[in-house]
């Protein structure tokens, strides 16, 4: 079976970790970067999409366009929440994020990693 290859800011369904135990749980995420250190290999950063209430954390970006990037209610993509996922877990491709979203995300990873 062949691989499909996902692009920067493609809203995909894939398990992702929780940090604070080893139970995964399957949910929207955003690619932010793609690799492939061997042939066989795709690996993917993505960032956790989110329905939370909880109270707004550093770096927390709405999602505006809903229906583009695929989703059926208001969410949030929290930054602060990244992952490295083989492309076998990913599921399917269910949407992209508006430019304005994608500028958002570039400014906050940006802001994490010193590229100012």
């Amino acid at each position: 079976m062949r691989m499909m290859r996902y692009r920067r800011f493609d809203v995909l369904v894939t398990a992702f970790p929780f940090v604070d135990n080893k139970m995964m749980k399957k949910r929207p995420v955003v690619c932010i970067a793609f690799f492939r250190p061997a042939p066989s290999i795709t690996l993917y950063w993505v960032l956790m999409i989110t329905s939370t209430a909880l109270r707004k954390w550093k770096g927390d970006i709405e999602i505006r366009d809903l229906k583009k990037a695929g989703l059926p209610i208001p969410s949030i993509i929290r930054t602060c929440k990244v992952a490295c996922v083989d492309g076998s877990m990913i599921e399917k491709r269910i949407g992209t994020l508006a430019t304005q979203t994608q500028e958002a995300i570039q400014k906050e990873i940006g802001e994490v990693f010193g590229d100012r």
